[in-house]
């Protein structure tokens, strides 16, 4: 296999980051509290999982409508969970170095989405 040669969605960078980030996020929500089990952390590790998940069904998909669509919900998993870690912030369940450092993350993630569209899409 040649440098930087993609054969399989598991050599996609990006998505080497999502799984990296989704095991963060399931490693920062284990200490919350126990009555949050069930939602915020349930809705946290979901979205994050998403984004991977997605990352990989589009790349299965052969025509490029579908796999940009897939990248699109990928996107919108990644703004979920923004939004989820600023309540948990708000809530003071995440202090502000794991906010911080999962916010960076998932900035990246994101401009790696977008540039990955783009090149579909052209």
């Amino acid at each position: 296999m040649g440098m930087g040669e993609i054969r399989t969605y598991r050599d996609l960078v990006v998505w080497q980051k999502a799984i990296e980030l989704v095991t963060l996020i399931y490693k920062i929500t284990k200490p919350f509290p126990e009555d949050e089990k069930y939602s915020l952390v349930s809705q946290i590790r979901r979205a994050a999982v998403s984004i991977p998940s997605n990352i990989a069904e589009g790349y299965g998909r052969k025509h490029t409508n579908d796999c940009s669509r897939y990248l699109q919900i990928s996107i919108g998993s990644v703004f979920e969970l923004q939004t989820q870690l600023i309540i948990s912030k708000i809530l003071n369940y995440v202090d502000n170095e794991q906010y911080n450092n999962i916010e960076n993350k998932t900035r990246e993630i994101e401009r790696m989405l977008s540039s990955l569209i783009s090149k579909i899409k052209h």
